[in-house]
């Protein structure tokens, strides 16, 4: 027997399986259940030998098969193709009264991740209770990977709360669940207290990778050079993969110069380093240096991917690189071999939106060999909304209707779009149409990070704890701005109101909140870095362009579309946005 488990371990070609098969038939073997076993781990999951047709005829041979036969079974399952056969497997097990053990039920769990079956992983939940696993700490975890992949983030933080040691692949998991529900505040509070004396658990690189995510989304600079330091300190600092993040990362906090400063440092550049690069570039304005970084990664004989042109092509985009990017829109296909995709058009349809060319964005949509989604209508309601175009705009407007994708930020484009044309009586029926249908519209939120701690505002904030002292500091820059010829753009206030009141609603949109908190709290001189949720108005950017001269201050926004850095009275997108 131990012979011929020997050989079942060393075949390497299908046909010494097949001929094993035989022989373990003959003898009987097959009744043996580490004989049995062996073969079934070979044929199940072991790479290139790997069959699940085969796999799942040899085990359906079995009269009483092992819960080790099934856990192979469920395993195959979970890495296939059909994981819903291994939940299959699993509730089989149970209805013949094998007693599952805690791999079982991980492996089931896994299943249901795969193909994201809530209603299934709460039944092997039910089942790690009755069968008394719910302690086992591996078990817990891939229970809390399903709730949080399903969406179900209390669950997982309350499976997570009950799992009796916590190891880092727990934390991790943990973490990844309050980044994909939105809470990446939430997440980055974990690196300290996973570390704390209460719970000793070292962050690893996977930690890293998920933090520096949260970092960049949240625009954190000084947490994400905190995790930084922590890469170089532990010796995860050649991985390709955390360069990566770490370009991303000081990319998207607006900081071009780390992000390049990690780029010349990381050994052997993949396209995915060369694209976060691009991308950077082509996100901070950068136009022209993203189109010489594209050449001098095609110089290395490196093959740029779908990734690379998504970059390129939105550098062309940000910098009205117009003729350049239908030059490499065309190239992408010819000289490539990459076909089109959606974010491809829609980065060609933002450059058109943006250089005025509004109709041949339109014909391009149209034509397009891919179906528009809603994503790439908003983009050229957008543009729609920057030049004036009413009867395009509404045009736009029941395309999305069309698709069942209107959304209140649509609402509030055709409301520009119509008090900028001065259709007050359109904007009263927008407004209405609104009213009934119960539409909310997503509120301002700008965010600024000082000493690691993200602060929120929105506009009229009452909520920040220094809200007296904001407001006063921002009366005093509103007041300093006027003096240097700074005028309030009426046109970026919807409401038909006079001037007058429109100046005193603009004057507190959040940004300037978030600014004026800056020049509080922070000494002459330091850089202030702000996000936003929504589009920076035409008054805000005003606003910004007249501070950095006035103040002497540098200020590197983020909006939901790209950076601008302002710097002595002028902003890196040469108000083209």
């Amino acid at each position: 027997m131990e012979l011929v488990i020997s050989a079942i371990k060393s075949a390497s070609h299908k046909t010494h399986l097949l001929q094993l098969h035989a022989h373990i038939l003959r003898t009987s073997l097959a009744e043996h259940p580490a004989v049995s076993l062996h073969f079934l781990n070979r044929v199940a999951l072991s790479g290139p030998l790997q069959d699940h047709s085969y796999s799942h005829r040899f085990f359906r041979s079995f009269t009483s098969p092992f819960v080790s036969h099934y856990n192979t079974m469920i395993r195959a399952s979970s890495m296939s193709d059909s994981p819903q056969k291994g939940l299959l497997l699993y509730r089989d097990m149970r209805r013949r009264g094998v007693s599952a053990d805690p791999l079982s039920s991980s492996f089931a769990i896994k299943c249901c991740i795969r193909f994201l079956c809530l209603f299934g992983g709460a039944q092997v939940h039910c089942n790690v209770f009755k069968d008394g696993h719910q302690s086992d700490s591996l078990l817990l975890t891939s229970l809390m990977d399903l709730y949080s992949q399903c969406q179900q983030c209390h669950d997982a933080c309350k499976v997570f709360d009950e799992i009796p040691q916590r190891d880092t692949i727990a934390w991790n998991v943990m973490i990844s669940c309050l980044i994909r529900n939105k809470r990446s505040r939430d997440a980055l509070n974990l690196f300290d207290v996973m570390q704390s004396s209460k719970y000793e658990c070292e962050p690893d690189d996977v930690t890293c990778l998920l933090l520096l995510q949260a970092c960049a989304h949240l625009n954190a600079l000084e947490f994400g050079e905190r995790i930084h330091r922590y890469i170089m300190e532990h010796g995860y600092g050649a991985a390709l993969n955390l360069s990566n993040s770490l370009i991303s990362m000081y990319s998207r906090c607006g900081s071009l110069d780390k992000a390049y400063e990690v780029f010349k440092g990381t050994c052997n550049k993949s396209v995915v380093s060369w694209s976060a690069m691009i991308s950077g570039l082509a996100a901070n304005g950068y136009g022209i240096e993203a189109i010489e970084a594209f050449q001098e990664m095609q110089r290395l004989g490196i093959w740029p991917d779908d990734q690379t042109f998504t970059g390129v092509l939105s550098a062309c985009s940000h910098s009205g690189l117009v003729d350049e990017g239908i030059s490499f829109f065309d190239r992408m296909s010819r000289e490539f071999g990459i076909t089109p995709n959606i974010h491809h058009y829609g980065c060609m349809v933002d450059l058109f939106g943006r250089a005025g060319l509004l109709d041949k964005a339109y014909q391009l949509i149209t034509s397009m060999a891919v179906r528009p989604d809603s994503t790439i209508w908003r983009t050229l309601l957008g543009a729609c909304r920057i030049y004036g175009d009413v009867t395009l705009g509404e045009r736009v407007i029941e395309h999305l209707i069309e698709l069942k994708a209107q959304e209140a930020g649509d609402y509030v484009l055709l409301l520009n779009i119509y008090s900028s044309a001065g259709h007050w009586d359109k904007v009263a029926e927008v407004r209405k149409l609104m009213k009934e249908k119960s539409i909310q519209t997503t509120p301002g939120c700008s965010t600024i990070e000082l000493k690691g701690t993200v602060h929120d505002f929105v506009v009229d904030d009452v909520l920040h704890p220094r809200k007296s002292e904001i407001y006063k500091t921002l009366n005093e820059i509103n007041k300093q701005l006027k003096i240097a010829g700074y005028v309030v753009e009426p046109s970026s206030e919807l409401h038909k109101i006079d001037e007058k009141e429109k100046g005193y609603v603009l004057s507190y949109h959040s940004e300037k909140l978030a600014v004026a908190f800056g020049v509080l709290a922070t000494p002459p001189g330091t850089t202030l870095r702000v996000a936003n949720n929504l589009r920076l108005c035409v008054d805000c950017h005003n606003f910004l362009k007249t501070f950095s001269w006035v103040y002497n201050r540098d200020v590197v926004l983020r909006d939901h579309n790209r950076f601008h850095h302002f710097r002595g009275g002028l902003c890196s997108c040469n108000d083209y946005w």
